[in-house]
C-alpha cells in the first residue's frame, strides 16, 4: 500500500500565505499580518507561523525591512521560471542532459498517477526516472510514467538515454500529438529513494510538480513527477505546445 504524506504546518500555511499574494489579498508593496494576527486568524503556534513566514522570505515572496515590519514583494521572477517545467520534461533530449537515469521499468503505479491515467490501482507502469544534476549536485529528479498502450512500438522501455524528448519519441511513435500540460505543483516529503538519489537530509519537504501531458480530447497521455529540492510553491498552470 502506498501513502502519500501531507506537507508540514509550516509549509501549508507558507501556501495559504503565498495564494493570497497571488490573487491581490496581499498586494505587492503592502504590509503581511504581524505574526499574533496570524496565529490568531489560523490557530497555529508562533514558531510554525514564524518558519512559515522564512520560508517565503527566502524564496522571495516577502522581505524585512527595519522599523517597519514584514512586505510583500509579489511573485519571484525564479518562480515564473518554473511554471513551464513541464516542458521542460516533455522536451529534455535524455543523452544531452546533465545527469543519468536512474531507473527504467515496470513500478506499481502511484495512486495519484493512475487516477490521472485511468488505469487499476494495482496496475503496472513504465517508468523513465532522470536524476538532472548541475557541477556534480543532484538538482531535480524526473519520473515519467507510461501506460502500456503508449509504450508498445516505441524505445521507452530501452535502458539508454533517448535522443530526443519524450515527447517528440511518443509522437512520432505512436502517432499522437500532445496538446497541453497540466502542472500540478506542491509540496511533499520524498521517500526515502528519493531523499537519498537528491542527497536531501531526513524530513526535509520537496517541491513536487506533476506534470500531465494531454492530447487535444484532455486523455492523459503521460505523468511526469518532477521533484525539486528546496522549494514551496503550490499553483496550477496550463498551457499549449506549440
Amino acid at each position: 500500500m502506498a501513502y502519500e504524506v501531507a506537507a508540514p504546518k509550516y509549509v501549508r500555511l507558507a501556501q495559504t500565505l503565498q495564494g493570497r499574494i497571488e490573487d491581490g489579498t496581499y498586494p505587492p508593496g503592502t504590509l503581511v499580518p504581524s505574526e499574533n494576527q496570524l496565529v490568531q486568524a489560523f490557530g497555529m503556534s508562533r514558531p510554525t507561523v514564524v518558519r512559515a513566514l522564512e520560508l517565503l522570505k527566502r524564496d522571495g515572496w516577502l522581505e524585512s525591512r527595519q522599523g517597519y515590519g514584514t512586505i510583500v514583494r509579489g511573485r519571484p521572477e525564479v518562480v515564473e521560471q518554473k511554471d513551464q517545467r513541464g516542458r521542460d520534461a516533455l522536451e529534455r533530449d535524455e543523452s544531452a542532459a546533465s545527469g543519468r537515469l536512474v531507473q527504467v521499468g515496470q513500478v506499481p503505479i502511484p495512486p495519484r498517477v493512475a487516477s490521472i491515467l485511468g488505469v487499476p490501482k494495482r496496475a503496472k507502469v513504465l517508468v523513465r526516472r532522470l536524476l538532472v544534476e548541475d557541477d556534480g549536485e543532484p538538482v531535480e529528479l524526473a519520473s515519467s510514467y507510461f501506460p502500456a498502450a503508449l509504450v508498445d512500438g516505441t524505445e521507452l522501455a530501452d535502458s539508454a538515454p533517448l535522443a530526443e524528448g519524450l515527447r517528440a519519441h511518443v509522437e512520432s511513435r505512436k502517432h499522437v500529438r500532445f496538446d497541453h500540460v497540466t502542472e500540478r505543483v506542491s509540496a511533499r516529503l520524498p521517500s526515502k529513494e528519493e531523499a537519498e538519489l537528491l542527497a536531501l537530509p531526513k524530513g526535509e519537504p520537496v517541491l513536487s510538480v506533476l506534470v500531465v501531458a494531454c492530447d487535444v480530447s484532455g486523455q492523459a497521455l503521460q505523468v511526469t513527477d518532477v521533484l525539486l529540492p528546496g522549494d514551496r510553491q503550490e499553483l496550477e498552470d496550463t498551457y499549449r505546445l506549440g
